[in-house]
C-alpha cells in the first residue's frame, strides 16, 4: 500500500542536505528523533516553506510560487496541485492532531497543531473512521505549528502514539507567524475545500484531482495576528478546482455551500472574528473555513460548477502599508 510516510521523507532528506540554503537547522534529540526547525531559532525561507508544504502532503502534491493580481496590486502566492486528494489533503495536510504534552521534567506543558503523514499512523482524530486508509511505515513525518520546538520527552510521547522508533522520527517546526508558517498555511487551498466537502457529507472518495492558488500573506508581528492573515488569504483569496466523478444534481446543490461566503462569519477579518468569539476557534461558524472560489468539473458528464468569488477588499487589509 501507498505510504504517506515514505512520500514525505524523500522531501524531508532534500530539506536536511540543504538546511544552510534553506535556512533551516536540523537536530538530532538524545532519543535519535530528527528534528527540523524552520522557523523558530531560524528565518526559515521561501522555498523552505513550499518544501514544508509538500512534505504535510504526503509526497502527493506539488506546491509552486505564482502571482496574483487583485486589481492594481499583484501578491506572492502559491499554486497547488494535488493527487489523490482524500489521502493527501484528509489522511496528510490536514491539521488535525492537537498535540499536548505535560512534560514531566519541566513542569510545563507542550502544545502544537500537527499536521502530515504520522496522523496516519496515530489514527486518534475521529477523521480517520471516514478515510479507508492506514500507513503501516515504520517511519513518521510529523509537522508542527508552534513557536517553541519540542523536547526529546514530547518527540518519544509522539513516537509511541504512532506506534514506531523515536529514531524513525521525523519532526519539523514552523510558527504561524514566519515565513515558512504563511507559505505552508496558504498551501491549504485545496485541503480546506475538501475538509468542507467531507463535512457537508460529500464522499470524498470520488474526487479525483484538485488545483488551488492563494496568496501568501506577509507574516505578522505575531502569531495570534498571524493566523488572522493566514486564514484570510484562504477564506478570501483562495481558488479551488477539483475534478470529480459523480451526480450533477448532488454536485450542483454542494458547490453552493462550498465557498466560504456560504457562512454567516463570512466578511469579518479572520482576527476581529476570533476577538468577537473571545479566542475560541470553535464558536466560529466551521462553515467558514474553505476557499473564497470552488470550482467543480464532473467527469461523469463533463459539467462544469462554479459559486463564490476573491474578496479584493478584504485581501488588500492583509498588506497593511
Amino acid at each position: 500500500m501507498l505510504s504517506l510516510n515514505e512520500g514525505s521523507l524523500k522531501i524531508v532528506r532534500d530539506m536536511i542536505g540543504e538546511a544552510e540554503a534553506l535556512e533551516l537547522e536540523a537536530t538530532r534529540l538524545g532519543n535519535g528523533t530528527t528534528l527540523v526547525d524552520a522557523g523558530v531559532n531560524v528565518p526559515g525561507s521561501l522555498e523552505a516553506g513550499r518544501l514544508f508544504a509538500e512534505v504535510c502532503l504526503g509526497g502527493l502534491g506539488k506546491v509552486l510560487f505564482c502571482e496574483i493580481s487583485c486589481g492594481e496590486l499583484s501578491f506572492p502566492a502559491v499554486s497547488v496541485t494535488v493527487a489523490r486528494p482524500a489521502l493527501a489533503c484528509m489522511a496528510a495536510q490536514c491539521a488535525g492532531w492537537a498535540v499536548k504534552v505535560d512534560e514531566t521534567q519541566s513542569s510545563r506543558a507542550y502544545s502544537a497543531m500537527g499536521s502530515g503523514p504520522a496522523r496516519a499512523l496515530f489514527l486518534g482524530e475521529p477523521l480517520f473512521s471516514k478515510l479507508d486508509y492506514r500507513d503501516r511505515s515504520e517511519v513518521g513525518v510529523l509537522a508542527l505549528e508552534s513557536r517553541s520546538l519540542p523536547s526529546e520527552e514530547v518527540a518519544g510521547w509522539i513516537a509511541g502514539k504512532c506506534g514506531i522508533s523515536p529514531d524513525r522520527l521525523y519532526l519539523l517546526v514552523a510558527p504561524t507567524a514566519s515565513l515558512v508558517g504563511s507559505v505552508q498555511v496558504a498551501a491549504r487551498v485545496v485541503e480546506t475545500g475538501l475538509h468542507k466537502m467531507l463535512e457537508v457529507g460529500f464522499d470524498i472518495s470520488s474526487v479525483i484531482s484538485g488545483f488551488g492558488t492563494c496568496p501568501v500573506a506577509p507574516v505578522a508581528r505575531d502569531d495570534l495576528r498571524a493566523i488572522g492573515r493566514t486564514n484570510d488569504a484562504v477564506l478570501y483569496g483562495g481558488k479551488a478546482w477539483y475534478t470529480v466523478r459523480g451526480d450533477d444534481v448532488l454536485i450542483e446543490s454542494l458547490v453552493k455551500v462550498l465557498p466560504s461566503s456560504a457562512s454567516r462569519d463570512y466578511g469579518t477579518p479572520f482576527y476581529d472574528l476570533f476577538q468577537r468569539y473571545g479566542g475560541d476557534f470553535y464558536k466560529i461558524d466551521q462553515l467558514l473555513f474553505s476557499p473564497a472560489e470552488v470550482s467543480i468539473n464532473n467527469v461523469a458528464s463533463g459539467r462544469f460548477f462554479h459559486a463564490g468569488s476573491v474578496n479584493l477588499d478584504l485581501i488588500r487589509q492583509m498588506f497593511p502599508e
